[in-house]
């Protein structure tokens, strides 16, 4: 199995409880190797800009409360 097509046909032959369980790792493995970038990516100085761009926000009072943020009817509509 060495292709993309090939691995999804033996993923469609499997029975449902094979697919959610395996579904369930490559989510962790996903999850995972994310969790790992974002590290290595922090670690790196990758985000500074970033973080920086969101402190001149909040210092400037352009952010707004979360609670807010999720009670915007805007949102559900």
């Amino acid at each position: 199995m060495s292709n993309v097509d090939e691995i999804e046909a033996a993923i469609a032959r499997l029975p449902k409880e094979a697919f959610w369980k395996l579904t369930d790792r490559l989510l962790e493995r996903r999850e995972t190797e994310w969790d790992v970038q974002l590290e290595a990516d922090v670690e790196a100085g990758r985000l500074d800009a970033l973080w920086e761009q969101a402190e001149k926000e909040i210092d400037a009072g352009e952010t707004t409360d979360l609670d807010a943020f999720l009670d915007n009817k805007k949102l559900s509509d």
